[in-house]
């Protein structure tokens, strides 16, 4: 592997047991010196995730999930967008997550999710997920009531077992050939901060502005203590958790296409070698093809 392929591995996580949030600096850039040489190498990136991209779809083995979970503002969908730039939107789903209404609260809290896994050749990406369930719910757990669970059910030791409960749902995905990647953009209340008046002051991006984003900054240190419970409880060798410096928009996008295109390659895709039954069909369609295009130039 490159240089570049490798540069995820600094963030990230096989194992929580030693995790701390606070041991790691939302606004370092690795050994990446500024945003002109970042946005270079992830053009460079983005040629190289292309080709392993079409061969990955070819050989029809493998779905990789990617899991976005950030505050907001973060960058989920510039991730999104600037990541997968490079790749055929047809090997490509994408689907953002909400607070749950209607049908979904009827089920439980990973039926939604389950629904939209990617299928074997694709590449399915969650803007947000199942997660929540260990987070919003978390720092809000009013919201655990708007999930009908009965009541008996809703102990201490709840987000132990939902812990305990999606580690065993990525492990059942593992073994059936889906790759889940988890990413937690991590950005610093003051960038957070400068990203929302920008909204605000900008015409052009008020529209992304909301006011409940200003409310949940009051809960930041609770949404903090969340992350770093859910990634010391979640983080696998079969689904890690990449925690990725997010304040500079350019390297956290870098880094997110450096671990897809790491997983792509830990998964030795190559386009499909073709049965001798099939090899003959295509040599038969060829000497047709050739056949037709002589009898033509005779004819002329």
């Amino acid at each position: 592997m490159t240089k570049l392929d490798k540069l995820a591995n600094a963030y990230r996580i096989d194992s929580g047991k030693h995790f701390r949030l606070k041991d790691h600096d939302p606004s370092e850039t690795g050994s990446i010196r500024d945003k002109v040489d970042g946005e270079s190498a992830l053009q460079k990136s983005l040629v190289q995730l292309s080709d392993l991209q079409d061969k990955f779809y070819a050989q029809d083995r493998w779905a990789i999930l990617l899991i976005l979970q950030g505050m907001d503002a973060s960058g989920k969908d510039g991730t999104v967008k600037h990541v997968m730039d490079g790749v055929n939107p047809e090997g490509c789903q994408v689907y953002s997550f909400k607070a749950p209404v209607g049908e979904e609260l009827d089920h439980d809290y990973l039926w939604r999710c389950m629904v939209k896994l990617p299928q074997r050749r694709l590449i399915g990406i969650f803007n947000r997920s199942y997660y929540e369930e260990v987070l919003a719910v978390r720092v809000h757990p009013e919201f655990l009531k708007n999930g009908k669970i009965p009541p008996s059910l809703v102990t201490k030791d709840i987000w132990k077992q939902r812990f305990e409960d999606m580690c065993c749902f990525e492990r059942y995905l593992a073994h059936n050939g889906v790759v889940v990647r988890k990413f937690f953009l991590h950005m610093s209340k003051e960038e957070q901060e400068r990203r929302l008046l920008s909204r605000l002051n900008t015409p052009e991006k008020n529209w992304k502005f909301s006011i409940n984003d200003v409310h949940e900054r009051e809960h930041w240190g609770e949404y903090m203590d969340a992350y770093e419970d859910m990634i010391q409880n979640t983080s696998t060798a079969y689904a890690p958790w990449y925690v990725v410096p997010a304040d500079h928009k350019w390297f956290s996008r870098l880094v997110v296409a450096s671990a897809l295109i790491e997983t792509l390659e830990s998964l030795n895709v190559r386009y499909p070698k073709l049965e001798p039954e099939r090899r003959k069909e295509l040599n038969e369609a060829k000497k047709l093809l050739t056949k037709k295009k002589t009898d033509t130039g005779n004819r002329l």
